[in-house]
């Protein structure tokens, strides 16, 4: 086992960045004082505890004090969405240190967008100044259903060529370390969840974008289901609706209310066209990404009954836009959901922005490490 692994009990204690001395540790993890100092030992060998100067004196020599040392590895985080790659290093803490942003169509193939996900990490070591050696893991957000446990797309509507490819052992052959795959919806709940709602219990991420997807936590925990197709509220039918959707289906949420289904509708290309729109008062443009939040809002009203949240965050390009697709959203829900499930929900924007993705899939790695 590595001293990572046996060392994790003092870790966790440290992981609030105070610094405490050896006696402390003791008292607080109720551990022998030989165990402690061996683990003490271990961390320090790792690098991932450093000394922090003394503790004030009570008689005799200064007891030592040790702190955290959240920048011992780094974290490659990647967001890789429908028409974009954003591949960032975190320290220990999920905080972002260096990042890129590109145009890139997730239709391009495994090969070549997990060929610029290995391009990116290096070039950003580079930047950072460190090795391949300082690399703790990578994290990866996919904009499609994942299986969890082997990192492999599983029929993702939007991915051409991805349907069960091995994405971690392609980034594994470049990348040093565990390669943790997720879906990116998920990836963005985490990210919500441990940057701005840690102590939530309850929480609903929704994602509008080119897509729309859900990631649910659930008792503090992110909620995957049997798959990890749990939460694509994107596929679910929208009452009186028959549009044909990209899944082969007619009437998905997604096929009404998404940025592609507003962007062909309004004449316009991308997600931001819209927001660009809304934001300059084109009427059009907002009355339309507000009924899109009154279709989703439908869809989530059947959520909030079924998972009772105490927070939903919405997040996405599409909320870039301002209060017209939440105003839409919360109408329906309020409306179409019993009060004892509203009493205390709250409907909010996402806190992490474009973020989100990227400090979720640092998380992911980041939990993996110091567990």
């Amino acid at each position: 086992m590595s001293a990572i692994g046996t060392a994790d009990a003092v870790l966790r204690l440290l992981l609030d960045g105070q610094p405490r001395t050896r006696a402390e540790l003791i008292e607080r993890s109720g551990l022998a004082r030989s165990t402690v100092t061996g683990r003490i030992e271990a961390l320090l060998a790792e690098g991932l505890v450093v000394p922090s100067g003394e503790a004030a004196s009570t008689g005799g020599r200064p007891p030592a004090r040790f702190r955290f040392n959240p920048t011992a590895r780094l974290v490659l985080a990647a967001d890789v969405g429908a028409t974009h790659l954003s591949v960032a290093l975190t320290d220990l803490t999920g905080a972002i240190l260096h990042r890129t942003t590109s145009r890139l169509a997730i239709a391009e193939g495994p090969e070549v967008v997990l060929d610029a996900v290995a391009a990116a990490g290096q070039a950003l070591l580079q930047e950072a100044g460190r090795s391949r050696t300082d690399l703790a893991g990578t994290g990866v957000g996919l904009p499609g259903p994942v299986e969890h446990s082997t990192g492999r797309p599983n029929h993702p509507p939007i991915m051409p060529g991805w349907d069960s490819y091995d994405v971690v052992g392609r980034l594994r052959r470049e990348l040093p370390g565990p390669v943790l795959v997720d879906n990116d919806v998920n990836i963005m709940a985490l990210g919500e969840h441990a940057t701005a709602y840690p102590d939530v219990e309850h929480l609903l991420f929704v994602k509008v974008a080119t897509g729309i997807g859900a990631g649910v936590i659930s008792g503090g925990r992110l909620h995957r289901g049997a798959q990890g197709a749990a939460g694509d509220i994107g596929h679910i039918q929208a009452p009186g609706h028959t549009e044909l959707c990209r899944c082969g289906n007619t009437g998905c949420l997604e096929a009404i209310a998404s940025a592609a289904a507003l962007a062909s509708k309004l004449g316009r290309e991308t997600s931001q066209d819209i927001v660009d729109l809304v934001r300059a008062g084109n009427a059009e443009a907002t009355t339309a990404i507000r009924q899109a939040g009154r279709e989703i809002g439908t869809v989530l009203a059947a959520a909030v009954s079924l998972l009772n949240p105490s927070v939903i965050v919405v997040g996405g390009s599409l909320a870039q836009a301002g209060d017209s697709l939440l105003a839409g959203l919360r109408e329906t829900v309020y409306a179409r959901s019993l009060p004892l499930a509203t009493t205390d929900l709250r409907v909010v924007p996402s806190r992490t922005g474009r973020d989100a993705a990227l400090l979720g899939a640092a998380a992911l790695v980041v939990a993996h490490t110091l567990s």
